[in-house]
């Protein structure tokens, strides 16, 4: 019964996950891929203490995943200066995260962690009446 409840659950969430994307603007959009990836770094480094290489490496590659999407999406004609800054900082993060898999180090995931949520609280401040003016140029 166990097992039954599990995949009704999982698919809840997927449902749920799904429903919050499907309703979204771009500046929420931005929001859930910042923390989806924040979440996938915690998860990464719980995996380290528990020497779960095998999640680890899965949690890294699909934060890597989301922080590479981030910054592919970035509008640099019209973010400027502030597009070019943030691009150089996820390409930092990829770095940290790449070096994190590489030698299971915890402190380089919590610099990653660090930097990706100073982006998200910042993303997250941006008063509601700019959001729909600006239309998330920048990222």
């Amino acid at each position: 019964m166990y097992g039954q409840n599990r995949q009704f659950t999982e698919q809840y969430r997927k449902v749920g996950v799904s429903t919050s994307v499907t309703d979204a603007d771009p500046h929420k959009l931005v929001a859930l891929l910042l923390s989806g990836a924040c979440e996938r770094i915690r998860l990464a480094d719980a995996c380290i203490s528990q020497g779960d290489q095998a999640r680890k490496g899965k949690a890294i590659g699909e934060a890597c995943a989301i922080v590479g999407h981030l910054n592919g999406s970035l509008d640099h004609e019209a973010g400027g200066e502030i597009a070019g800054n943030l691009s150089a900082l996820y390409d930092y993060v990829m770095q940290r995260l790449t070096e994190a898999n590489l030698h299971s180090d915890a402190a380089a995931l919590r610099e990653a962690l660090e930097l990706l949520g100073e982006i998200e609280s910042a993303w997250s401040a941006i008063p509601a009446e700019q959001r729909q003016r600006a239309a998330v140029p920048l990222v």
